[in-house]
């Protein structure tokens, strides 16, 4: 598909992530209050002040969830209407006056998250981890593939890239130690993932074709992880606190539409999966990914390159699995896919991958080394699909860590 041309004339550029093709959605305050978004080159659209065509009612609230909760067919109006309004310059006179420059935006959470699942779904990275820790032999768990993993995380950890993320403190216990201690976690890491959200909810189970168009969108999601607090706590049931702290997500919903064009098939598999799991067509995308890391006051390096067709499992096969027990699925669901590695060292979507678990730093380019994540880090996830003379961007999905906070006298 190539590029839609639009009025705005720097959605027209090639190095916009936002153009016409795009218009993903979120939310921004430009000082007169919050307000539902559309971004367009260098725009936001003040989508609630424009003859959109739908109640207002859909807009009332600084979130998405209403137009998410009215279904597909609304969905595909509201695209289809933005877009002539975008392009057509008969409407350029009573649309450009609502358009808000992003640098005089501050980008706020996009939609209300209903509850938050995080899986396990990239197999370059399971491999990695599970060498690590049990030996190439025995580093893919017996299920791993015929199931994709996953556990219930904490919706009120999802915050918004920009948000500064606390250093969390926890239990550690070293190898060598007979009993625990509680402290910060000294080795806090990243997850490079791709977050779906679901835009209609689930009663009973679903195909893996229904769960597909249940997704509204997509947005880059970094799974900040205490990697010690972790090692400590997993056994015998799985993540808990040390996932506990945040994970951050891109500002903009892009929106499924978008990224048809970009649709490819996950990679061949050495086993088949249950009828309930196989896939119907191509249920993944080719979206480019990149991790960078700036240490305080100093210069981003690019740590690691990546691509979201790694993922062995789509975010329409964990939906899918995910109302097997009954579970319904609610708007504004959030489905983190998992670490999106890739088959090169420099294409691991964690620091806990790329220095080998501590045992290989990784040289910056300021010259600095890294194991895990230090006080000041700001991490950087980015992500793009190139389409016939245009990307499809999601923004930055950015986190600055800060110092642990006190441990209080009562807990020491």
């Amino acid at each position: 598909m190539p590029l839609k041309t639009s009025w705005v004339d720097s959605a027209n550029s090639a190095d916009t992530d936002f153009p016409l093709n795009n218009l993903p959605y979120g939310v921004f305050d430009d000082g007169q209050g919050a307000r539902m978004g559309v971004a367009i080159g260098d725009f936001v659209l003040d989508v609630a002040k424009v003859d959109h065509g739908l109640s207002p009612d859909l807009f009332a609230a600084p979130e998405w969830n209403a137009v998410m909760a009215a279904g597909p067919k609304v969905w595909g109006a509201l695209r289809e209407r933005l877009t002539l309004l975008l392009s057509d310059q008969a409407y350029r006179g009573a649309v450009e006056p609502h358009l808000v420059a992003q640098s005089d935006a501050r980008l706020l959470m996009p939609f209300r998250v209903s509850e938050y699942t995080d899986f396990y779904a990239g197999k370059h990275h399971a491999v990695n981890v599970g060498t690590m820790f049990r030996g190439a032999e025995n580093a893919l768990p017996p299920n791993w593939l015929s199931i994709p993993i996953g556990y219930n995380g904490r919706a009120s950890s999802v915050v918004v890239s920009g948000t500064p993320v606390k250093r969390p403190l926890g239990q550690l216990k070293a190898p060598d130690a007979e009993l625990p201690e509680f402290g910060p976690s000294k080795r806090f890491d990243l997850e490079l993932e791709f977050g779906a959200i679901v835009g209609s909810p689930s009663d009973g189970m679903v195909s893996v074709e229904q769960a597909d168009d249940m997704i509204f969108g997509y947005v880059l999601l970094n799974d900040w992880s205490a990697r010690d607090i972790q090692a400590w706590e997993y056994q015998p049931l799985g993540p808990f606190q040390a996932k506990a702290t945040a994970t951050t997500i891109s500002p903009w919903i892009v929106t499924k539409a978008a990224l048809e064009p970009f649709r490819t098939s996950t990679p061949e598999r050495e086993r088949p999966l249950l009828p309930y799991l196989q896939e119907p067509g191509p249920m993944i995308y080719d979206i480019a990914l990149e991790v960078a890391l700036a240490p305080e006051g100093k210069d981003e390096t690019v740590i690691a390159q990546s691509n979201y067709s790694h993922m062995y499992y789509s975010a329409a096969q964990q939906l899918c699995h995910h109302t097997t027990s009954g579970c319904a699925m609610r708007v504004g669901d959030l489905l983190g896919s998992g670490t999106i590695s890739g088959p090169e060292p420099d294409s691991r979507g964690s620091l806990l991958e790329l220095s080998w678990g501590g045992k290989e730093p990784l040289t910056l380019g300021t010259g600095e080394t890294r194991s895990f994540l230090e006080d000041g880090d700001t991490l950087t996830l980015r992500g793009h699909a190139t389409g016939d003379g245009y990307r499809i961007g999601f923004g930055d999905c950015t986190g600055t860590i800060l110092p642990a906070g006190p441990i209080p006298d009562w807990a020491k």
